[in-house]
């Protein structure tokens, strides 16, 4: 399952059985810690998650800054919690490429807001798992 993970929501998104597609659910909107990792819990149950990819936010230049760590010390709470495999995984661009995406169709801007965290939660699997399946040559 994939996270993007925003100060106020939490974008999630899931694998087809075989790992090739990946899938939009719901977003969390963030309340505070307990809630979030509770809503958090309950997906993980339902859909049987054996490893979390999680959005790592970085600089245009690569570099960490601020939110990167905010998110290392999210993560560092679902290893606790979940003990589950976490993969932080670039997330540059996937907001801006939601937004792209969704202004093409015809969807309102009320309800675009309402799916952008859950593309960019598609957008970050469905790269982790080209990567992972077709890795870089050396």
């Amino acid at each position: 399952m994939a996270l993007d993970v925003g100060s106020r929501t939490i974008g999630l998104a899931v694998t087809d059985p075989l790992g090739f597609t990946a899938q939009g659910l719901i977003t969390i909107r963030r309340k505070n810690k307990r809630t979030d990792l509770a809503a958090l819990e309950d997906v993980i149950r339902k859909y049987g998650v054996v490893e979390l990819v999680v959005g790592l936010p970085l600089r245009m230049s690569g570099a960490e800054g601020i939110q990167s760590e905010k998110m290392r010390e999210f993560v560092t709470v679902l290893q606790q919690r979940f003990n589950l495999p976490i993969h932080l995984w670039d997330e540059r661009l996937t907001s801006v490429e939601a937004n792209r995406v969704l202004r093409e169709t015809e969807m309102s801007i009320k309800k675009r807001a309402a799916v952008v965290d859950q593309l960019a939660a598609v957008l970050i699997l469905q790269n982790w798992m080209e990567a992972r399946h077709h890795p870089l040559e050396p």
